[in-house]
């Protein structure tokens, strides 16, 4: 008879033990030539448990205040007057953020430290008893997985962009030359990447 996993026996016979090999790798149990009315058992109790908890929390926070002013430029009360100009006021901003998790992922057949069915041999065997003898070949195999992920990601992103290309005045001149104000000009730009594989 075959036992899935034999990682701890026990034995109980009025008789000889044969062999009970190692608990790494192939291990069994024989009982052989006990007398009558003799109780042989060979038992295994295996209990597996594997629990993973991923808690990620991935939280990214960009605050962005801009304030640009090209200021006045002015020509009053000349004869002549020239031109009067004021430059340009811009903002500009740019985040990227680029965020990567990753939990191993625990399977089905176990974790790491944890032998599978199909990588152990282990038997166990009870042969050439007495008469009225009571022969027993346990096996008790319980695996239990569990694994749970918790990824919470938030991203929060807050721009305020103000900009003033200020006043241009020509007045109050005999001659008076032009009046230029500059452009005013906002620009964002915002990238977020999350990957996240469990």
């Amino acid at each position: 008879m075959k036992i899935k996993k034999l990682i701890g026996a026990g034995l109980t016979s009025a008789g000889m033990v044969v062999g009970l090999a190692g608990f790494a790798g192939a291990t069994s149990g024989t009982i052989g030539t006990t007398g009558p009315d003799s109780y042989n058992r060979v038992s295994s109790h295996t209990r597996q448990t594997t629990r993973v908890h991923n808690n990620n929390q991935i939280k990214v926070s960009n605050s962005n205040h801009q304030w640009a002013s090209s200021g006045e430029a002015g020509v009053y009360h000349n004869t002549r007057g020239g031109d009067a100009r004021t430059g340009n006021a811009s903002n500009a901003n740019s985040t990227n953020a680029s965020l990567t998790v990753h939990n191993s992922a625990v399977g089905a057949g176990g974790g790491a430290g944890m032998s599978s069915a199909a990588s152990m041999s282990n038997s166990g065997s009870i042969n050439n008893t007495g008469p009225d003898s009571r022969n027993v070949v346990t096996s008790n195999n319980t695996s239990s997985v569990k694994v749970t992920n918790n990824n919470n990601l938030s991203v929060t992103n807050t721009n305020t962009q103000e900009a003033y290309s200020g006043d241009a005045t020509v007045a109050g001149n005999t001659t008076g030359g032009s009046a230029t104000t500059g452009n005013a000009t906002n620009t964002n730009s915002s990238s977020f990447n999350f990957n996240v594989s469990n």
